[in-house]
């Protein structure tokens, strides 16, 4: 009875439970893995599982599942697993790489017989094999064969790490890794090692009833070289390496890089490029260098170099340039003192402008500097002069006086007679300052009015002025003076000077008389009224209107009745 009551009390209980346990259950999903060759290894999500085509519950959701075999080629599938429901995983493995020759160490793994063993890396990359196929070495023979050297080894299940650590094994030499202490032993390999040097080379992976042999090959670079062994500052080559049973590569001053593959690099400096390839079978190295050409060659010239300057009071006259050429390679940054930055090579049209402000002879030098560099240190500089001659002047003085005629001259039998020698040496005076004035300003214009004194007819004095204006022009055009500079206008009786500002005007009289006998009122208002008035345009500057009583032909000049030809002849 009382047993009835306890199978009926564990008879709920269990179905309770189940009840409770229901849902949880109802999350996972299981991956039904098979795999080709049978005794390839399975890792989930990162984990060892184990080796062969077996079930696996896990958790609704997404999975990577690795299937991998040494001398096969691993592969890699995502996975998506439904709650209460079976996935297949269908993997057949493709066998890869050739035979591998000696000389060869032994490991032997004892103690968990599922667990994957690594060398040289931790990625399923890195797999060698099973503890399985390594623990027996007695009828049948279960080996890893691997290059002599040190490897580091790791054993792991599931996410534990059973062992890790370097392991150095020599030629003919065996090592023994226990994973309950953790504890290792090197014996020498007799025996069977000779029988397999015998067959060498060995294939990859070989198995039979109960026995295994993992032959790992070694981690090998086949070349690494740089496309262009010396470069320019500034330019690229291609790195190019190829590189056989290696899983993870790096290039110093690079970084991480595929197994085989190229890279463009761009040193700035003399640069050795070390490779590294790491697979199951170890470490490798191999170098190669570029050298970086840091040279700058530059040029600088100026053509020409020598420049004239000239100016006259605010204005340039002349002002030469000069063709600054330049050319440099291999550097990335050029520039110009003072110009600024400019490009690599070119060329530059600079004006002749010197330092100097004052008025006075110009000659100085104006410096050119070019410097160049690059990123790599290289430096380079170059000259180039340029010679600035010239001038700097004051604006011209034009010196301006009336000119005056002696009475009704000229006439009309000679109308060239008239002009006096003080008055065309004051004419002289003139042109010679006009005519470096229109270096200053070209638009410049002399005026000249005529005027006559009171005597004389209307037509009389309108013809007389006419022929002294004319005379002017002539001479002063014979002096150099352009025709089409000179204006005139010729006004007979008008215009007359006022008898007061002739009385200022001899007052004030800078040329006064040694003898002023002959001079009155009377005389002065017709001699200052015989005159012609000088004005340049359009500056608006007008002649002195003194009497120029200190002339030596004063007394020709200044005679109130007209003079016989022959005396103003003789003072012309």
């Amino acid at each position: 009875m009382l047993n009835r009551r306890l199978c009926s009390f564990l008879t709920v209980l269990t179905v309770a439970i189940g009840l409770f346990a229901a849902p949880s259950f109802a999350q996972d999903g299981k991956l039904k893995v098979k795999v080709m060759p049978k005794q390839a290894y399975v890792f989930l999500d990162g984990k060892a599982i184990r080796e062969g085509s077996h079930t696996i519950s896990v958790a609704a959701g997404k999975h990577t599942v690795v299937v991998v075999n040494y001398g096969y080629k691993m592969v890699t599938k995502d996975v998506d697993v439904t709650a209460g429901k079976t996935t297949d995983v269908d993997v057949t493995l493709e066998a890869y790489g050739g035979k591998v020759a000696g000389p060869w160490g032994r490991i032997l793994i004892e103690g968990d017989s599922r667990a994957a063993v690594l060398l040289n890396g931790k990625k399923p990359d890195y797999f060698v094999g099973h503890v399985d196929e390594f623990n027996n070495d007695f009828i049948w023979h279960q080996e890893l064969l691997v290059p002599p050297g040190t490897h580091q080894v790791t054993v792991i299940r599931g996410d534990k790490e059973l062992f890790s650590g370097p392991i150095t094994v020599g030629n003919n030499q065996k090592i023994i890794i226990r994973l309950n202490t953790g504890k290792t032993e090197t014996k020498d390999w007799t025996g069977r090692e000779a029988s397999l040097m015998k067959k060498a080379p060995l294939p990859r992976f070989k198995v039979g009833i109960a026995s295994a042999t993992v032959v790992v090959a070694p981690a090998k670079i086949n070349s690494f070289s740089a496309a262009n062994a010396k470069i320019d500052c500034g330019q690229s080559t291609n790195l190019t390496w190829q590189a056989e049973d290696t899983v993870d590569a790096s290039v110093s001053d690079v970084g991480a890089v595929d197994a085989s593959g190229t890279k463009s690099v761009s040193p700035i400096h003399p640069t050795t490029y070390e490779l590294t390839e790491t697979g199951p079978g170890g470490v490798v190295k191999q170098s190669t260098s570029v050298d970086v050409n840091k040279e700058i060659p530059a040029t600088l010239t100026a053509n020409p170099s020598e420049l004239h300057y000239r100016k006259i009071g605010d204005k340039v006259i002349k002002q030469e340039s000069s063709t600054l050429t330049w050319s440099t390679s291999n550097a990335s940054t050029v520039a110009i003192d003072p110009l600024g930055t400019v490009t690599p090579s070119g060329t530059q049209t600079v004006q002749g402008v010197p330092k100097a402000t004052e008025i006075g002879p110009v000659d100085e030098n104006t410096n050119y500097a070019l410097n160049a560099s690059n990123v790599c240190g290289g430096t380079a500089t170059a000259t180039a002069a340029i010679h600035i001659v010239g001038s700097i002047e004051p604006i011209p003085e034009v010196i301006l006086a009336s000119v005056f005629y002696p009475t009704a001259y000229p006439d009309k039998k000679n109308p060239e007679a008239g002009l006096l020698k003080s008055q065309q040496d004051s004419l002289t005076t003139a042109a010679t300052g006009f005519k470096k004035y229109l270096e200053y300003d070209p638009d410049a214009k002399l005026s000249i009015a005529a005027h006559a004194d009171v005597r004389g007819s209307k037509k009389f004095n309108q013809e007389l002025t006419e022929r002294r204006v004319t005379r002017i022009k002539e001479f002063l055009v014979v002096q150099g003076v352009p025709a089409d500079k000179v204006e005139t206008a010729a006004y007979g009786k008008e215009q007359e000077m006022d008898r007061k500002d002739i009385k200022e005007l001899e007052t004030s009289n800078p040329n006064q008389a040694e003898k002023k006998q002959h001079h009155n009122a009377q005389g002065n208002y017709y001699a200052y009224n015989r005159r012609a008035d000088v004005v340049m345009l359009p500056s608006g500057k007008k002649s002195s209107q003194y009497y120029p009583n200190n002339a030596a032909d004063v007394k020709v000049l200044y005679q109130v009745p007209k003079p016989s030809l022959k005396v103003v002849e003789k003072n012309q």
